[in-house]
């Protein structure tokens, strides 16, 4: 988001978690891409924030209410409000848990046992996501354009064109069991907490053969090391809106930002109703 952007949109997590009766006069920004995340203070949320109509958050907080019921390692939503998406002045709000960070990475194993534990949960769930193979064909639709990809050459976008149709043929045709995957469950959305790995950033999540998701996280370590390195140096600032201080923090490493949620406290009573401006 742009910075005009960035302020509005924290002003509306905010407004969301006054409203909720959640106290928040501070938030600090976590992350800032197409989406923004925030942690909300002193009431301790996570907050993510996007542009109404941009954004799948609805089936985002289907998803974590369903993995939490089963008790699948992936990040919750906050206890304390009712698990929906908030509207504000044309940003979609959702309020999760914020996991304090671990001093030690998620190692091999943990990673590969949250991940299975994840699958398993994903097999008693049927919601209707995308299917991986239309992430290929918008692959295939960005080699295509030349607008869009003014910088490849023909020879160029020949080369992809196959690389894209030719594997997608060959796992359609192969007939592998299909069922509900993360989508993206590389080292970034991958927390290490006191309670072990959790999995988030489900907006990801589609429809595929299981060997989709295996596929992501390989070479762990290297991606870790490769994302330390392109990170931009540690510098902070802040500014003041509305009277409210705003942390503007660095952009962040993948390892970096999957350590910013927080844990919140023993799961509390949900509000039966809550109001929404």
């Amino acid at each position: 988001m742009e910075s005009l952007d960035v302020s509005r949109a924290v002003d509306a997590a905010i407004s969301v978690a006054v409203t909720l009766e959640l106290p928040a006069d501070d938030a600090v920004v976590l992350h800032n891409s197409n989406k923004l995340a925030l942690r909300l203070l002193p009431c301790d949320v996570f907050a993510r924030v996007a542009h109404v109509g941009r954004e799948v958050a609805a089936l985002e907080v289907e998803l974590a209410q369903r993995l939490a019921d089963i008790g699948s390692p992936a990040a919750a939503l906050d206890p304390r409000v009712e698990p929906r998406v908030y509207a504000r002045d044309g940003y979609a709000v959702t309020l999760w848990s914020y996991y304090e960070p671990t001093s030690h990475e998620v190692s091999p194993v943990d990673y590969a046992d949250a991940l299975e534990r994840l699958h398993a949960g994903m097999r008693m769930l049927d919601v209707p996501t995308p299917h991986f193979t239309d992430r290929v064909a918008r692959a295939e639709r960005l080699v295509r354009s030349h607008d869009l990809t003014p910088g490849l050459t023909d020879a160029d976008r020949e080369v992809l064109s196959n690389a894209l149709r030719c594997p997608r043929s060959m796992i359609r045709d192969r007939g592998a069991a299909e069922q509900l995957l993360h989508g993206e469950p590389h080292p970034g959305n991958v927390l290490s907490t006191a309670n072990g790995p959790l999995l988030i950033d489900l907006e990801t999540c589609c429809r595929g053969p299981i060997e989709f998701d295996l596929a992501r996280p390989r070479d762990r370590q290297r991606t870790l090391a490769a994302r330390r390195s392109r990170a931009a140096p540690r510098v902070s600032a802040s500014c003041s809106r509305n009277g409210r201080r705003v942390a503007l923090g660095p952009e962040r490493s993948a390892s970096e930002r999957s350590a910013s949620w927080s844990r919140a406290p023993e799961r509390a009573a949900r509000k039966s109703s809550v109001a929404d401006a």
